[in-house]
């Protein structure tokens, strides 16, 4: 049987040593270009482009090192698969870099860096977001429902589900939403991907809130997905999923008011009994 493994073992490493060499190739590459946008400004965002497409390359050689771990040694490479989670995060950051993190905002605020990748194509831009996507939701779904990584994904994916907002041109989305304008199909799917994300990430940091942390930080958090989401609906003119946004805005804001008012309750009374001195 230890003959059996250490032939499985060693047929591994051979075949993940292209998949070795790709991730160190994208590795300097990735040096490379880092250095050169730290001493020149020229180009800024489609280079951040480009190393975000590089990255997710590098995301799916450390998930195929974990299908093959799987399939010849019966068990999970751990280490590859925590560093495709840390590549994601430095794909999410490059695009963030680009189209920034702000959240419930008005478009004019974040409008200039949707500006300055312009010539970006839509489409193109759309297609690098999903890819994104889709690493982070192979990458949650090779750890397992019960990782100790449920929150670090939430957040990779929620950082996503902002970008994606931020990449949507509001500018001109109304009109584009026309089924006469090219490059409708991809569009409107796009924005049903986006308001699918926002709500998930609204619905998940409330989770996280409830059985997890229970600290404001991520209620407001929550609350601010939701937020986001009822700026679109209003831009659409979908006044039915406002109002009901709207509505439901105000009963997490009151949920989270009463919570903070017990919380605070509880430790000044867990405080005043032990100041009381001992009978």
């Amino acid at each position: 049987m230890a003959k059996v493994n250490e032939e499985a073992r060693k047929k591994y490493f051979e075949r993940i040593a292209p998949f070795k060499k790709a991730v160190e190739t994208l590795n300097d590459k990735e040096k490379r270009i880092n250095a050169i946008l730290r001493s020149e400004d020229a180009g800024g965002p489609y280079k951040r482009l480009a190393l975000a497409e590089d990255n997710l390359a590098s995301v799916a050689y450390s998930l195929a090192m974990n299908s093959l771990s799987l399939s010849l040694l019966g068990v999970k490479n751990e280490n590859a698969l925590n560093d495709a989670r840390k590549v994601c995060y430095k794909a999410v950051i490059q695009l963030e870099t680009v189209f920034t993190n702000l959240l419930d905002v008005p478009f004019s605020e974040y409008e200039a860096s949707l500006r300055a990748s312009a010539s970006y194509p839509e489409t193109q831009r759309y297609t690098l977001i999903r890819k994104t996507g889709f690493s982070i939701a192979s990458v949650r779904d090779a750890f397992g429902d019960n990782s100790r990584w449920k929150w670090s994904i939430l957040e990779l994916e929620a950082r996503l589900a902002t970008v994606a907002k931020n990449a949507l041109d509001l500018k001109h989305l109304v009109q584009g939403m026309d089924p006469r304008s090219e490059g409708y199909r991809e569009r409107i799917e796009f924005f049903n991907l986006t308001r699918r994300a926002l709500q998930s990430s609204a619905d998940g940091y409330r989770l996280k809130y409830e059985v997890s942390t229970g600290r404001m930080d991520d209620f407001r958090v929550a609350i601010g997905y939701l937020g986001a989401l009822q700026r679109l609906s209003l831009l659409l003119g979908r006044q039915n999923e406002a109002v009901a946004l709207k509505r439901k805005i105000g009963i997490w804001k009151e949920k989270m008011e009463s919570d903070h008012k017990n919380s605070e309750k509880a430790s000044r009374d867990k405080r005043l009994r032990s100041e009381q001195p001992e009978t």
